[in-house]
């Protein structure tokens, strides 16, 4: 039989509408009616296109073992690419504000019929609640412009990364490059503004990644003290 241990890590907290996860495939703010509808959509294997997931886990060098933090994991996109990259040795944290969007994300993980370990953390507005030292990695993929006070909540997640941990960014451009995104450009935050606050946050850029034709792909560490 697949052994499999899922532990669902429920955190109450202020409920608002899941600007976390409706940022992901370039949707604006407004809960859909029909939110099962909704994340098939992101599933659509046209994403793959622009999306490339592969490539981007294969740049984030995942092993066996490691633990990912899905900071807005929506359908599970990215997060059932976790899972098979870390396997059941390692651990993945899927993570919304959205109840019904984790309850998606770890139905479409079980029919991946693979073992795996995962958490799903139902989480604040201004909080993943992710436990100290943690993670490898936190994986932030069209969420960041969603978020506020972007500086804060990046100082405060530092102490759930372990030592030589990273966060990755992941967002459209706010220019032309992005493409018809069907909300207003202006929500976007420039690859520039990122440095800066990711700077202003305690940490500096790492590495960036070019092969995105719609998105910019940054790597942040902690800076050193």
């Amino acid at each position: 039989m697949m052994t499999r241990r899922i532990i669902a890590f429920l955190l109450l907290g202020g409920v608002m509408t899941s600007t976390v996860t409706l940022a992901q495939h370039g949707q604006d703010q407004r809960r859909p009616a029909d939110i099962k509808e909704y994340l098939e959509q992101l599933d659509h294997p046209e994403r793959d296109q622009y999306q490339k997931p592969s490539q981007v886990v294969e740049a984030l060098g995942l092993k066996p073992g490691m633990a990912v933090a899905d900071l807005g994991s929506g359908s599970g996109y990215f997060t059932r690419r976790f899972v098979e990259a870390v396997t059941d040795s390692g651990m993945v944290y899927a993570i919304d504000v959205e109840q019904e969007m984790l309850t998606y994300a770890k139905e479409s993980l079980v029919h991946l019929h693979v073992p795996f370990t995962a958490e799903f953390i139902l989480a604040r507005p201004d909080s993943p609640k992710l436990p100290t030292d943690s993670v490898d990695l936190i994986f932030v993929c069209n969420t960041y412009h969603h978020l506020e006070n972007r500086a804060t909540y990046f100082s405060n997640v530092k102490s759930a990364l372990k030592p030589g941990g990273r966060i990755a960014i992941i967002d459209f451009y706010h220019d032309d490059r992005s493409g018809p995104l069907g909300f207003p450009k202006h929500h976007l935050v420039p690859h520039d503004t990122v440095v800066t606050e990711m700077t202003e946050a305690g940490y500096k850029l790492l590495r960036e990644h070019t092969f995105l034709p719609r998105q910019y792909f940054l790597e942040f560490v902690p800076a050193t003290p």
